[in-house]
């Protein structure tokens, strides 16, 4: 049943009387520098802020076995993160309405070289209709956004009257075993809402990600017998050419896939790090590169992790020196199966019919080919999983940036969905 009237307008304006203060938090969320194993201190705050709120708190490490044990874990190498899962709950006095799990990350991607911003990355800036700084699209001001959508509902003597599971996670950049860890501690809902950076659209269709690294050996020889040896840094760059290759293959698999073939390149491969050699005047002994790949919604991590390495293997068969010197594949990071959410969700319908009222237009959707970690609600739950956010630009680029009058809809549509979804009660 829509929401009536009068109570919408009451929650729309206390969005509104409340925006500066969501603004200013946010921003506070954006000056700790949250990159992959510096989020203790951000998830302190947050803990420390829930704690505030009233609601009952969680605060766990994760295990290392467990997630390594799941289909979906990525393994652990030194560079996983140590920072814990927070998580706050809050438990209504009677449970008349259907549960919900408000979840986002914390980590931020590495900001780059900091001459190359207008501003310090870490110093969050507005301008205009823009605030600017790393990880406040993505996705703090998302983060920001759950808290908010339920202080709005407090604001005006009410509360959820189900249960909702504010999660606060990290490595949803690098692996997603945060949002699998709340899986597996045994965190569920009826339906899941994860306010990522995704336009005012709601993701219908989201690939699944894999890192890898290929290591290559080289034979080192002085530069002016460079001929007697093997350059490892030379033949990286041929294995990344048999990679393109595959690449190339995985894109023209996509006829038939309905939220894919329309898609001029949904397959994308990235050569993300190279490092090699130990002396300019010496041919280069190793090399690695790091990669990161998509694959369908359908494709297991496994199978795809096995073409990879076969692929490869092919290659390095029938290349002069990497036949007896073959690469050595490792997958070190997402190893993540992507996903399609169906339609006809009662989930979707509500958010629908609050994107209606916060924007006055419909809520479209669309197909993302980056990772999401609505994948461990959707493939794990099986329960509904949204993933839907504020317009951004240059998320994991310089001058990364959110649009505060879209964060303002979309924290406006997640309080409306979050009262018709759960009910209310007088708080």
């Amino acid at each position: 049943m829509s929401l009536d009237p009068a109570l919408r307008d009451r929650i729309v304006a206390a969005v509104a009387e409340n925006f500066s203060g969501q603004v200013a938090y946010t921003q506070a969320l954006m000056r700790f520098p949250s990159t992959r194993g510096q989020e203790q201190a951000i998830q302190d705050f947050v803990f420390r802020t829930f704690r505030e709120r009233g609601y009952a708190m969680d605060r766990f490490a994760m295990d290392r076995a467990q997630i390594e044990a799941h289909p979906g874990g990525a393994t652990f190498s030194p560079e996983h993160s140590e920072a814990p899962i927070v998580v706050g709950i809050h438990r209504p006095r009677e449970e008349r309405g259907r549960s919900l799990i408000l979840q986002a990350h914390v980590d931020v991607v590495p900001p780059g070289p900091a001459d190359l911003w207008t501003h310090p990355p870490f110093e969050p800036v507005v301008e205009g209709d823009w605030l600017y700084g790393r990880g406040g699209a993505d996705m703090k001001a998302g983060h920001a956004a759950n808290l908010f959508a339920l202080d709005a509902l407090r604001r005006i003597g009410l509360q959820p009257a189900a249960t909702v599971t504010l999660q606060s996670v990290v490595e949803e950049e690098s692996t997603g075993n945060g949002a699998l860890m709340t899986h597996l501690r045994g965190y569920r809902a009826d339906a899941v809402l994860i306010p990522e950076p995704e336009e005012e659209m709601l993701v219908r269709a989201n690939t699944g990600v894999l890192w890898f690294r290929v290591e290559v050996r080289g034979r080192p020889v002085h530069v002016r017998e460079m001929g007697t040896g093997a350059n490892a840094i030379d033949a990286a760059y041929r294995v990344i050419g048999a990679l393109r290759q595959l690449e190339a293959r995985w894109n023209a698999d996509k006829a038939g896939r309905p939220h894919f073939e329309g898609e001029a390149h949904p397959i994308n491969l990235n050569i993300g790090r190279i490092e090699g050699g130990d002396w300019a005047s010496s041919v280069p002994a190793w090399c690695r590169i790091d990669c990161r790949i998509a694959i369908y919604p359908g494709t297991s991590a496994a199978e795809a992790a096995r073409e990879i390495e076969a692929a490869v293997a092919a290659f390095a068969r029938d290349d002069a020196f990497l036949s007896n010197s073959p690469p050595q594949v490792s997958f070190h990071g997402f190893f993540a199966e992507g996903y399609v959410l169906d339609e006809g969700s009662e989930a979707e319908a509500v958010l629908g019919r609050a994107h209606e009222a916060a924007t006055g237009s419909a809520l479209g959707s669309f197909m993302t080919a980056g990772y999401l970690d609505t994948r461990v609600h959707a493939l794990y739950d099986r329960v509904p999983a949204l993933c839907y956010g504020p317009k951004s630009e240059n998320i994991h680029g310089f001058d990364e940036r959110v649009s505060l009058a879209s964060l303002r809809r979309i924290t406006t549509a997640m309080a409306l969905f979050v009262a018709e979804w759960c009910g209310t009660e007088a708080a």
